[in-house]
């Protein structure tokens, strides 16, 4: 094995020795246990035998997460781990206050990537990047990351908005087993493969709320749909309505118990992808009714009848194949499904229609039997094809939002893992393109990028070899002459592709790679291409053809008269004149080649103005078995993918660099709320004037000096972190790089330092944040005083109010009652003296009566109080003296007998009777007046 160090090759084996073993034998005499190394940086010395010593430990110990530096390496444990993934440790790593410390996760890159959008360090926008072969578990991871956002996006207080967050997260959740069922399938290395790419962002509003989501996908291998290799399967969803179907729903898309279909081998597989309830349900959630549903699944099942179309050779050129005996049945079948005549179809596969001469005059050819099937399968890949990319836009139209609701995202990209099949075509050469573009974005910006950058801003480094594939790359899509040009250009020329032509072709321009080679021993054309994961053998055969992917018109006008309205969205009516032969002769052709290299630069982009974030996936065994671990297949991944020097450079690096404006806005703060204590014993240089640790403006010569700003910044932390940094311009920067240095225009610094600077950041923010609540406090306290003391202010005035006017009421409800009192009184005695008065004139015009000669007996007071005094003063004893007269009239009047007030007055003689009942004069006080009203009544004899 051959390094590049600095220039010089070494060869690892010449001095033949091993050095894995003696490497390996060093780390093992160490008492370090393996099984705790949760970063393989800890690994001394590392080594590929080390690193790989280290991971299979862990793996035996159930322990699947490991660090490697910048990246997670995650190995497939090839069976169910619910306790990894459940929503308690989902929450366990949100919260928890320093990721370092927990155990290596998928979480731990989650939660990394969502608290760099909170921060706003830029690039703000974040990309977790899974890669690895076929089976290693990709899918798996990009589904237990979107699951993790979708539980710590936590939505705000609000009713309305926490239905909304929990709506769009459903939405989102449920696009992966539509997309997975539509866009999987199970292949030799995997029974949940992705054949197709597919990048997602989640995108995040200012409060970090998920808003929506959007779906970018890559060239899907629809050749699958009528073909697939020996012991591989078709796409999920065609074994779920096979298996899932209903009795009626058996009737209606004629898909009886035990039927055989051509294009759907190893049926009697059941996997844990196949169930048909959950892909309904989902696709219900996204917006896809059952009438829809019924009619996609319809279709899918005529396309299930048309792949049972088989032709028979016919006996003469001039006349058309006409389909076999069992195969005329699924004719029909398929076009009642698909809604299209029998005959037109059966006409549009056996006939093809070509115009010539300058009237472009149509001519009916008829075509043989393999150009019967190809169309036949052109028919069902185009058809699969628009399906599948109009269930992308229905996804995007039901989670994506309105680009003014959401401000970052966090992208996921799940793509097709490294494949190396016994027979490899264009398909495979794409995915292989896909994932050497990938690998080349870790090299340039991990390996290449950060050393030469540590150069560029004074860093002492040493120079960490790699394995470069710019060399790949460059045979692959390199101008001006590359494998995919060569590829396109005998898709341009007007002429039958001939494989051993384009073979010679290729050799012949590109011999000077080192990259590109051909297996001598085939018989078949073939050319071979060094990739980073290994060399791969491609077959030429039916390579350019599969380039061009042609539709016929005659298939796209058949489906456009399709009576489906599906099938009319598919393929609406505009398309005629796109399918016209005469503009498709003169518009350039578009391979499938320039589409995939046009998505793939657009990735790139987006990769390139995010911040990458790496999960190798590695795949322990081929076989998919539990606690297996198999060295060798390993052991080629991780050289593949690069793990080693990964550790290498991370071990020695700062992963995160950060530039001097961007380190002064986030942590200025700590400069200005705890001023700067310079220690004797600080290893820095002296502090600028202590006035900019005050807060107070600062000079453009102030300005000018950014070193001395994070110098001031960096003395507010712990004195370990203030003797462990080191400047530039430091005479001590040429010593071994603390936790963070400051180069000529970033901040480099490593992850725990990080760590370490949020954690002052949010302590400082926590202590401003307690100041401004207790000046708020004892503003809201005197606020309140004031607010008291006006009220009792308020209250006393208006209960003065209150009572006066009670006073008044009371004072005028009294006056009107003595009013009405003393002209009632005064009514009474007038009255009284009226009715006495004419008492006194009937007793003296009366005739007096001779007098008893006995004297009968009075009744008791008791008694005589009850009479009414026009009874007592008529049967007043007229013996009685008169002491015993004026009690009887007392008693019946209810006057006291000693009282002052009323006197009785008589005639001369007694025997006459009462003449006069007058009251002796009184004195009464007024009401308002302080003296009183004397009131006379005479007491003459009438």
């Amino acid at each position: 094995m051959l390094h590049q160090v600095n220039g010089q090759k070494t060869d690892s084996f010449s001095n033949g020795s091993d050095p894995l073993r003696e490497d390996l034998h060093v780390f093992l005499e160490s008492e370090v246990q393996l099984a705790e190394l949760d970063d393989l940086t800890k690994v001394n010395p590392v080594t590929p035998a080390t690193v790989l010593r280290c991971l299979q430990e862990r793996y035996h110990g159930d322990i699947f997460y490991t660090n490697a530096g910048c990246t997670l390496v995650a190995l497939n444990p090839f069976k169910p781990v619910p306790y990894l993934y459940c929503p308690e440790l989902m929450k366990d790593y949100h919260v928890a206050p320093q990721l370092q410390k927990l155990k290596p996760h998928i979480f731990t890159v989650g939660e990394q990537t969502y608290r760099n959008v909170k921060s706003l360090l830029e690039p703000v926008n974040q990309s977790i990047i899974v890669s690895g072969e076929s089976g290693a578990g990709k899918t798996w991871t990009s589904r237990c990351l979107m699951k993790f956002y979708a539980t710590v996006a936590n939505p705000s207080a609000s009713q309305e908005s926490h239905e909304t967050v929990e709506r769009i997260e459903k939405r989102v959740l449920d696009s992966n087993p539509v997309m997975e069922a539509f866009g999987n399938a199970c292949t030799l290395r995997n029974s949940n493969s992705s054949r197709f790419g597919k990048y997602i962002q989640l995108q995040l509003n200012r409060a970090q709320q998920m808003t929506g989501a959007s779906i970018q996908t890559y060239l899907l291998e629809k050749t699958r749909v009528a073909y697939q290799a020996p012991l591989e399967r078709n796409f999920h969803i065609f074994y779920q309505i096979a298996k899932g179907a209903s009795s009626r729903e058996r009737l209606e898309w004629h898909l009886p118990e035990g039927a055989a279909f051509y294009w759907l081998p190893n049926s009697e597989r059941t996997l844990e992808e196949d169930c048909f309830e959950v892909t309904r349900d989902a696709m219900l959630h996204l917006g896809i009714d059952h009438s829809m549903q019924n009619n996609i699944f319809k279709v899918l099942a005529g396309l299930l009848h048309l792949g049972n179309v088989h032709f028979a050779d016919s006996e003469d050129e001039s006349q058309v194949c006409q389909p076999q005996e069992d195969a005329k049945c699924c004719v029909a079948t398929a076009a009642s499904l698909l809604q299209i005549p029998h005959e037109e179809l059966l006409d549009t596969l056996q006939v093809r229609r070509i115009s010539a001469g300058k009237q472009r005059q149509v001519f009916r050819k008829p075509c043989s039997r393999a150009e019967c099937e190809t169309r036949r399968d052109c028919l069902a890949k185009a058809t699969y094809g628009r399906l599948f990319d109009w269930l992308v836009s229905v996804i995007n139209g039901s989670i994506c939002t309105e680009p003014s609701s959401w401000t970052n995202f966090i992208g996921l990209l799940d793509v097709y893992g490294f494949e190396c099949f016994p027979n490899n075509n264009l398909e495979q050469l794409c995915i292989n393109y896909a994932n050497e573009k990938l690998q080349q974005h870790f090299v340039a910006h991990y390996l290449r990028a950060q050393q030469e950058e540590y150069a560029a801003e004074g860093l002492e480094w040493s120079f960490i070899s790699y394995q470069d594939n710019q060399s790949c790359l460059d045979l692959i899509e390199g101008n001006p002459v590359s494998i995919c040009s060569l590829i396109n250009e005998e898709c341009r020329l007007n002429r039958l592709s001939n494989s051993i032509q384009l073979q010679t072709r290729i050799e012949k321009a590109l011999s000077s790679n080192a990259s590109l080679s051909r297996n001598k021993l085939s018989k078949e054309p073939n050319f071979i291409i060094s990739h980073y994961a290994g060399p791969v053998q491609y077959q030429i055969e039916g390579m350019v053809e599969k380039n061009k992917d042609p539709v016929p018109p005659e298939l796209t006008q058949l489906l456009q008269h399709s009576q489906d309205s599906l099938l009319q969205k598919l393929f609406p009516s505009q398309e005629k004149e796109q399918n016209d032969p005469l503009s498709q002769s003169r518009a350039p052709v578009i391979t499938v080649v320039s589409k995939f290299k046009g998505s793939l630069e657009q990735l790139m982009q987006v990769l390139h103005s995010t911040t990458p974030h790496y999960i190798r996936c590695i795949k322990p065994n081929s076989q998919g078995q539990a606690k297996k671990f198999q060295t060798k297949e390993v052991l080629s991944q991780l050289e593949a993918c690069g793990i080693v020097e990964t550790v290498h450079i991370s071990a020695a690096g700062f992963p995160i660099r950060v530039s001097f404006q961007s380190f002064l806005e986030r942590y200025a703060l700590l400069r200005k709320s705890c001023p700067p204590q310079p220690s004797p014993s600080s290893r820095l240089p002296s502090s600028s004037p202590t006035r900019k640790a005050s807060g107070q403006q600062l000079t453009s010569e102030e300005d000018a000096m950014p070193q001395s700003l994070i110098r001031d910044i960096l003395l507010t932390l712990p004195h370990s972190v203030q003797t462990a940094t080191v400047l530039r311009d430091h005479p001590e920067a040429r010593l071994a790089p603390g936790p963070i240095h400051c180069g000529r225009t970033k901040v480099f610094m490593t992850d725990s330092m990080l760590e370490l600077l949020e954690h002052w950041r949010v302590r400082t923010l926590n202590k401003c944040a307690r100041c401004i609540q207790f000046c708020w406090r004892r503003h809201q306290h005197r606020k309140l005083e004031k607010q008291r003391w006006a009220a009792t202010l308020l209250q006393a005035a208006t209960r003065s109010w209150l009572t006066r006017k009670r006073i008044q009421r009371l004072h005028a409800a009294a006056t009107s009652i003595k009013r009405a009192w003393r002209k009632w009184r005064a009514k009474m005695d007038s009255l009284v003296s009226i009715e006495l008065d004419n008492v006194e004139e009937s007793c003296v015009s009366r005739v007096p009566e001779p007098p008893l000669s006995t004297t009968l007996p009075w009744p008791p007071r008791s008694t005589v109080q009850l009479w009414p005094l026009g009874l007592v003063l008529s049967n007043s004893p007229v013996g009685v003296t008169g002491m015993r007269r004026n009690l009887s009239l007392q008693a019946c009047l209810q006057i006291p007998c000693h009282s002052n007030t009323y006197k009785v007055e008589a005639t001369q003689h007694d025997q006459a009777g009462i003449t006069s009942i007058r009251a002796l004069p009184q004195v009464r006080k007024s009401w308002g007046g302080g003296g009183g009203t004397t009131t006379y009544v005479n007491n003459n004899n009438m």
